[in-house]
């Protein structure tokens, strides 16, 4: 780690978990997804719930969210961090939906099917594969032959960090500014004259790597090795084949003993895939 370096990488498990997974720092998160949702939700309080989802039966595969959340309505909010593109990465935000739906159902014969909302937001430190250079993607059912949305209490809101290019002069709204905290953060050295609010002097107080315990100073580089170890997985994929690139890296992290769940997370290869390496 670079010794000029001030803050966090919120691009980190732990980076994002410090600034956004704790109940301190609830007011950091509620923000947040308040500018990413709009005019669609306005969040007051939310209640941190299990992150770690698991199947009917114990051969079944199970979930495990980066925050997963509720609000004060009963609306399920699964947040996401991900560095690295995988194979089957809308999929895999499909099937982690399943979870906060499947939960509500209510035993007994009498239930009428009522759902509450569920939204996924998804922070990503890469862009789908497309050439549109929007960076804020918003995904719903919709009738194909009207484009009226058919059903709105199913949403996926996914942040394309990289395609984020506004340099401090530019941010005009609050949610601006948050994108371009999310981005630069770990790059700054003071609070921008920019950020202002309230919110973000204890964001940035609250990143501040000199404020580290030893035992988080720890978990943070261990992190940040992950972090740079996600970033060689998206070079090599990159240079030898999406696909064939994700197997080498498997392989690799199976011959170092990882948990499959992880190599399923980091690749985005199947867990029979990954087996047969």
């Amino acid at each position: 780690m670079s010794s000029k370096t001030k803050y966090i990488n919120p691009f980190t498990d732990f980076g994002f978990k410090k600034l956004f997974g704790s109940e301190f720092n609830k007011d950091l998160l509620i923000d947040f997804l308040n500018q990413v949702l709009g005019d669609r939700e306005q969040i007051r309080d939310l209640t941190y719930l299990n992150t770690e989802k698991s199947g009917k039966t114990g051969s079944d595969r199970k979930a495990i969210f980066d925050l997963y959340c509720e609000n004060e309505k009963g609306y399920r909010f699964i947040i996401e961090l991900q560095n690295v593109p995988q194979l089957y990465f809308k999929d895999r935000s499909i099937f982690y939906a399943t979870f906060p739906i499947q939960e509500q159902a209510q035993k007994g014969n009498q239930w009428d099917y009522n759902l509450k909302a569920v939204y996924t937001i998804g922070i990503l430190n890469f862009s789908f594969a497309d050439t549109q250079e929007r960076y804020v993607r918003e995904i719903q059912l919709i009738d194909k032959a009207t484009g009226e949305v058919f059903y709105d209490k199913l949403t996926f809101i996914y942040l394309e960090v990289p395609r984020f290019r506004k340099e401090e002069a530019e941010l005009i709204t609050h949610f601006d500014k948050w994108m371009f905290v999310l981005k630069n953060l770990h790059q700054l050295q003071d609070r921008p004259k920019k950020l202002q609010e309230k919110i973000f002097e204890k964001l940035f107080r609250q990143a501040e790597i000199a404020q580290l315990t030893p035992e988080d100073m720890k978990t943070y580089e261990e992190s940040l090795k992950t972090y740079w170890d996600n970033y060689s997985v998206l070079e090599t994929a990159r240079n030898e084949g999406k696909e064939e690139g994700m197997i080498k890296v498997a392989r690799e992290m199976k011959n170092d003993k990882e948990p499959i769940e992880k190599i399923i997370k980091y690749t985005g290869l199947t867990k029979e895939q990954i087996e047969k390496l």
